[in-house]
């Protein structure tokens, strides 16, 4: 059975860097202080509890995913910015980037009796279009609450950063990554990883902060030089090439900071910022192949082993 490598925070850098290369995934502990782990707690549960659950197998249809972090949750600014995670970042992502950006901040609150969600590579956000030879993404996940095979861990193959990408991880090579809470998860874009399936009656907490490539954008920021209230006055097609709209299944959405009391998603796709609906997509509808033929095998799995 696969195992994940676990040390503590305080780890050299260099035993950081050498596991990551090699498996892709590892855990550190005592990341995060009990003192600091309630508070962050105490100012995400409010957020989380106004969150709608997610609108396909894939986001969790029981499952609560918060974003705009940095604007709407200030104690969660300390970890986007913790020195050992973004220098663990940089030195991983250095071959491939001079800087490194904020890519994602989200709660991922995975609900009681959830399935496990489809084993999938983070860098399939770019649609599969970066060659192999690039590694896009630094991912974190850290455990707000406790993380065990039980209540939905996050599910890893180690070392599948290195596979080909039509390969498919057998039952032998998958593992949990437990956790107390206050321990981070690292793992790369390329490794394949998923929610666990929550078996327990509880949810299952975990704070997901990603850094990638600083190149993977425009060369002129749009969304400064022409903002919502100037774009929202735009034709639709210029709206879209401004980058208004999502890259792909789930590039380029947001999270208002400050939304309506009655809002029902918390997850938007660009549009939504100028006052439409888009014409097509959106993340809970856009329909991904890739995505989709690794959820068909995931059943098929599934299937197969409680026949």
């Amino acid at each position: 059975m696969a195992a994940l490598e676990s040390c503590p925070a305080s780890a050299p850098a260099e035993e950081i860097q050498r596991t990551m290369a090699r498996d892709g995934a590892m855990i550190l502990t005592e990341a995060l202080s009990p003192a600091a782990l309630g508070a962050l707690n105490a100012q995400l549960e409010p957020l989380i509890a106004r969150t709608p659950v997610g609108g396909d197998d894939f986001s969790g249809r029981q499952t609560r995913r918060s974003g705009a972090l940095v604007a709407r949750a200030p104690l969660t600014r300390p970890l986007v910015a913790d020195p050992r995670i973004v220098g663990a970042a940089s030195r991983y992502l250095a071959p491939y980037t001079d800087k490194i950006i904020l890519h994602l901040t989200q709660t991922i609150h995975i609900g009681p009796h959830s399935p496990a969600q489809t084993l999938h590579r983070d860098r399939l956000a770019w649609g599969g279009y970066l060659p192999d030879t690039i590694e896009p993404q630094f991912n974190t996940i850290w455990a707000l609450s406790d993380f065990t095979a039980e209540n939905g861990a996050t599910r890893v193959v180690p070392g599948s950063h290195t596979w080909d990408a039509d390969r498919r991880a057998a039952p032998d090579e998958k593992t949990s990554a437990e956790m107390p809470a206050g321990s981070v998860l690292l793992y790369s874009g390329s490794v394949l990883h998923s929610g666990g399936e929550n078996r327990s009656d509880a949810p299952r907490l975990g704070l997901n902060i990603t850094y990638c490539l600083g190149w993977l954008r425009q060369e002129e920021n749009q969304y400064l030089s022409c903002p919502p209230h100037i774009a929202r006055e735009l034709e639709p097609e210029l709206q879209e090439l401004l980058g208004y709209t999502q890259g792909s299944y789930a590039l380029g959405y947001y999270s208002d900071p400050e939304p309506a009391p009655d809002s029902s998603r918390d997850i938007l796709p660009p549009e939504m910022a100028l006052g439409r609906w888009p014409s097509s997509g959106g993340f809970s509808s856009t329909s991904n192949e890739t995505l989709q033929e690794l959820l068909n095998e995931e059943l098929a799995e599934q299937h197969d082993r409680h026949a």
